[in-house]
């Protein structure tokens, strides 16, 4: 039997294969890729008899490939927090699938494993923006309070490395840096001894200084949405953009579009902290994809642009107005 681990390169699911290897550690053949590395199954070369695990990797944008290597015999255990679809049926898949807007799949796979990991969990958390999910399992833990920001800081920084048009772009290669901290049990002595992080943050400050230069192209009480420039720092710094603008307006969805170099968009939204929904229904209608909080659309044509747009607005607002007038007075 062979190993295949198969898994997004933020640090969401970088930290959650890691801790299910911490558990049940074996070889395998690792596949991974940058943040818009969605068919990430479609690498792998299973065959018969041999096993795949996945985090957080769309099964929706996966199903023709999952359903290729159950077929075949290939027995695949799949971890994820995106919305899945209508899930395979099959004796040979494990699907531990939860879409829930304040859950992530480190958390997932920090249930699955009854907590044994929980710090990498933590920062895979803090990594994909559910700061009081991070927090609420750091209590748990018994962190300290400096302790709690070194791991929020690591997941920012290693989920901020994920992003970019091709690998040139970032700074460490997402199966790099799985390479370097697979082999820590405790995500603090893989901060304190890895020199790349501390390149990673100080990039990722220069481009969030640039960013937060940047002026809405629109700006309503309930969306905004910014257009960053075809640059290799936009490319990186999209993300956490997107989520630095959520947590300092959490009653506001933001909306990060980016040129790219093939004359598309790549778009990043963020449903309001205060109501994490709508985003992927959203994303979903312009053939992206992502979760209830957190979506994003990669290849939008420029000519669908402003009738996304609109969309946009017209569907983030409704969403807003609808969750205000449910407060409570």
């Amino acid at each position: 039997m062979r190993y295949f681990d198969v898994c997004n390169g933020d640090a969401d699911g970088l930290f959650a294969m890691h801790q299910l290897r911490l558990a049940h550690p074996h070889r395998a053949t690792l596949v991974t890729g940058l943040k818009q590395d969605v068919a990430l199954l479609d690498r792998v070369t299973a065959q018969p008899g041999d096993h795949v695990t996945v985090t957080d990797v769309s099964m929706r944008a996966n199903l023709a490939a999952l359903e290729r290597l159950l077929a075949s015999g290939v027995t695949v255990e799949y971890f994820d927090h995106h919305h899945a679809g209508a899930i395979p049926r099959h004796s040979l898949l494990r699907a531990n699938i939860d879409p829930a807007a304040d859950t992530c799949t480190s958390v997932i796979v920090d249930t699955h494993l009854g907590g044994r990991f929980r710090r990498w969990a933590v920062a895979g958390a803090f990594g994909d923006n559910l700061a009081a999910c991070a927090r609420r399992l750091a209590r748990q833990c018994g962190l300290r309070p400096a302790d709690i920001v070194r791991l929020q800081e690591l997941g920012e920084n290693v989920n901020y490395n994920a992003y970019g048009e091709d690998e040139r772009d970032v700074l460490v290669r997402p199966a790099v840096l799985y390479t370097a901290l697979s082999k820590y049990e405790d995500p603090l002595d893989f901060i304190a001894d890895c020199h790349e992080l501390a390149l990673i943050a100080h990039a990722r400050r220069q481009d969030m200084e640039r960013a937060c230069a940047t002026r809405p192209l629109v700006s309503t009480a309930h969306a905004a949405i910014y257009r960053l420039p075809d640059t290799p720092w936009a490319s990186r710094v999209r993300g956490a953009f997107a989520n630095w603008l959520a947590a300092a307006v959490p009653d506001r969805a933001n909306i990060v579009a980016k040129h790219q170099k093939d004359g598309a968009w790549h778009v990043s939204v963020r449903a309001p902290l205060s109501a994490p929904h709508g985003a992927d229904r959203l994303c979903r209608l312009f053939g992206g994809d992502g979760r209830a909080s957190a979506a994003a659309i990669r290849g939008l044509p420029d000519h669908r642009f402003d009738a996304f747009i609109t969309a946009c607005l017209r569907g983030l607002e409704n969403e807003g107005e609808h969750s205000a007038g449910s407060q409570p007075q």
